[in-house]
């Protein structure tokens, strides 16, 4: 049996790192007891813990008084695709709503629009190292189905027939889904994500499994190094890495992504996609890797600000296996007008580290719109404190890489990767996690108030602490191309200083790369961030310009 006894001395020594302080009495009365406790820790780490079991605690992000938007019916704006491009790099690039146009008018039938994007597959994504598994076979499959269905008179919707990408996290049934990790690249599940079953039932179909970060952090995989289309030098951020390069570069027609701190957002911005990263609860995510309980959502990666209304509407929807889950309608009317709403944003975040002439000038853009634009103010709190709730909850997660010693067989092993963060979070207090919970519901408190003043708010993608606060709150959020700016080869993302950090410039060529800009919305309100969203996408006319890939 170990010995747990402690001195009196060790506590006192103790001390500092755990911010507090005792007297001779109090650290004489923990040397006869403590032992036991750690005891009881120590025997809990005995019984090893399933990944799928979440915690007896969940979250939710609506507060009592809560309401849901009025809107619940999908009213998407008619587009005319246009007679089929001949080229097929053309129509990879389409936007879904221009594909579907085409398959629904038998412009061109599912089989060669897989075809196309497995033909491009090929091609182009061992350069970007950003897929995972092809899953030739299996779209052939579906997309003859998609086929035979549309000639017997059926049609699914507008993801009928539409090749897509999902994230190496998300449960594939048979097929290898390796979570970007080497403990993990043997792993084949017997069941399909349901957002996987889903987007099935939809009629999509699924050409590739996309990379991602190991274990949903980063853009390093046990694969390689996913590339960032517009500079294959850099990486394409994380941990949707895939997601994000295989849909600017037109290997996917769309993707899902999830994010827990920027795992869609990020990426988005480095690739020049849309992102959409919903309500937190509204949508399941069963037969996904789970990092964070708390903080887990499952959203699309798309060409278009109107494409993400489409996939959302799919994947909508409660999941009893997901006890987080919550069961909400969507409501999109893509006819109603956004002049005169209220569109927040906070100048100090305007004016903040990171911020560049593009991000300033989207405040003109909105005015331009109509839209009112109301300054905000926030309270002055530690809101990057709430990073120790992720570093605690994705260590109990991946116990047993740390516990078993299977952490060292991860490639990435930089003070900043998941192995140290493991480990880090092993000194975390439980009663400061306690108090934590209680500022996140503050924060919570703090942010409902604000949006009863305006209908969304607008900032900087990873500049000042938007980004922390409406993933800690459930808020939703929709990353959109804003424009392209000169920058020479980017650092790797990091979690450094406990925020999200995209790396500043660095020195030597210039490359011609996308910009991105955050809007924000009420809980379970993207109806109102993809109407905003697609009018601002429209007058900035940025959406079409592809990656030199091709060239």
């Amino acid at each position: 049996m170990v010995d747990r006894s402690l001195s009196i001395e060790a506590i006192a020594a103790a001390e500092d790192a755990l911010g507090v302080r005792y007297s001779e009495t109090e650290r004489a009365a923990m040397v006869d007891n403590l032992a036991g406790q750690i005891d009881l820790a120590v025997r809990r780490r005995e019984t090893p813990l399933p990944y799928d079991l979440a915690p007896a605690t969940r979250f939710d992000p609506r507060l009592l008084g809560w309401t849901a938007p009025s809107s619940t019916s999908i009213r998407a704006t008619a587009i005319d695709p246009g007679p089929l491009p001949d080229k097929a790099e053309d129509i990879a690039f389409a936007p879904v709503t221009k594909l579907a146009g085409w398959i629904a008018a038998r412009a061109i039938s599912c089989e060669r629009l897989a075809s196309l994007y497995l033909d491009r597959i090929e091609r182009l994504a061992p350069r970007l190292e950003c897929i995972a598994a092809v899953t030739a076979d299996l779209a052939m499959s579906q997309a003859r189905r998609a086929d035979a269905l549309l000639s017997a008179g059926t049609y699914l919707g507008p993801l009928h027939g539409i090749p897509w990408g999902c994230k190496d996290l998300l449960d594939t049934r048979g097929i290898v889904t390796g979570w970007g990790a080497e403990p993990f690249s043997e792993r084949v599940p017997t069941t399909d994500a349901t957002v996987v079953r889903r987007l099935t039932e939809a009629g999509a179909v699924l050409v590739a499994k996309t990379t991602l970060g190991a274990l949903a952090y980063g853009d390093i995989w046990y694969g390689g190094v996913t590339r960032n289309p517009w500079n294959l030098a850099e990486g394409s951020s994380g941990s949707s890495a895939g997601s994000g390069s295989a849909t600017a570069a037109g290997l996917v027609g769309f993707s899902l992504g999830t994010e827990t701190l920027g795992s869609i957002v990020a990426p988005s911005l480095r690739c020049g996609v849309t992102g959409l990263r919903p309500t937190f609860g509204r949508v399941p995510r069963t037969g996904a890797m789970p990092l964070c309980w708390t903080l887990d959502k499952i959203g699309p990666m798309c060409r278009s600000v109107a494409d993400t209304a489409l996939v959302l509407a799919a994947i909508n929807g409660g999941d009893v296996a997901d006890p987080c889950s919550i069961d909400a309608p969507f409501g999109y009317d893509a006819s109603a007008p956004i002049a005169g709403l209220r569109l927040g944003y906070y100048p100090t975040d305007f004016d903040g580290e990171g911020v560049n002439a593009l991000d300033r000038a989207m405040l003109d853009e909105a005015r331009a719109l109509g839209l009112t634009l109301v300054e905000l103010t926030r309270p002055d709190l530690p809101y990057d404190s709430l990073m120790n709730t992720l570093f605690a909850e994705a260590a109990a997660s991946f116990e047993r890489l740390t516990l078993d010693d299977l952490d060292d067989r991860l490639t990435w092993q930089e003070p900043g990767a998941w192995p140290n963060t493991f480990r880090k979070a092993r000194f975390l207090s439980a009663v400061d996690h306690i108090q934590l919970d209680r500022l996140r519901r503050r924060i919570m408190q703090d942010m409902d108030a604000t949006f009863h003043s305006v209908d969304a708010i607008i900032g900087p993608c990873l500049a000042g602490p938007m980004l922390i606060i409406t993933n800690f709150t459930g808020h939703p959020c929709l990353a959109m191309r804003s424009g392209f700016r000169k920058s020479p080869t980017r650092q790797r993302l990091s979690l450094a200083k406990a925020r999200l950090d995209q790396g500043v410039d660095g020195e030597g060529e210039e490359f011609l790369v996308p910009h991105a800009i955050s809007l924000y919305g009420r809980l379970f309100d993207e109806g109102v961030l993809i109407r905003i969203g697609a009018a601002l996408e429209a007058r900035l006319g940025v959406a079409a310009r592809r990656p030199p890939l091709d060239a």
